[in-house]
């Protein structure tokens, strides 16, 4: 059994109902979802001119290997009506690994750690509030230490419980 810890997010449509929904999807084709996080609003980051997102920590417990659960997490954005149209553009699902397990992978599907963790303070939040203490496996410190010394100041701001 591996555990996977993923961000969903979104920014068009109902994005609370657009996460929920994801929730559902993951769970009938990846595994259990043993814990999330509340749900968190952020203003975009790299193309700023855009609707809000809201974000939503999951951690995961699936039978997939890391490339068979990128590509059940891709099918689940297509069947939503996810679009790729604009790098970084507007999206009603994006659905992203964070981490697995301790795992380090590089493949042309995949990289673990999500490459880009440490610097977006919209991920390294909510990840922190349900798993503060878990190791990144290359920087060899726990999610909340890489929060408290993440450069990205964008606001973040918690806007449910934890559903």
């Amino acid at each position: 059994m591996n555990t996977a810890y993923l961000l969903i997010g979104g920014n068009l449509g109902n994005r609370s109902a657009n996460l929920q929904k994801a929730v559902n999807n993951i769970e009938q084709s990846c595994g259990k979802i043993v814990q999330r996080s509340a749900i968190y609003e952020t203003s975009a980051w790299g193309l700023t001119q855009q609707p809000a997102f809201y974000n939503q920590a999951l951690i995961l417990s699936t039978l997939l290997s890391p490339g068979p659960l990128m590509k059940e997490l891709l099918a689940i954005e297509i069947q939503m009506g996810r679009t790729r149209a604009i790098k970084m553009g507007p999206r009603i699902i994006d659905l992203d690994i964070l981490l697995i397990d301790q795992l380090v992978l590089d493949t042309e599907l995949l990289q673990l750690p999500h490459p880009a963790l440490t610097i977006r303070r919209f991920a390294l939040l909510p990840l922190a509030e349900i798993a503060p203490n878990l190791m990144h496996p290359t920087q060899q410190k726990s999610i909340k230490d890489l929060l408290e010394i993440c450069p990205d100041m964008l606001d973040v701001q918690k806007l449910s419980t934890v559903a």
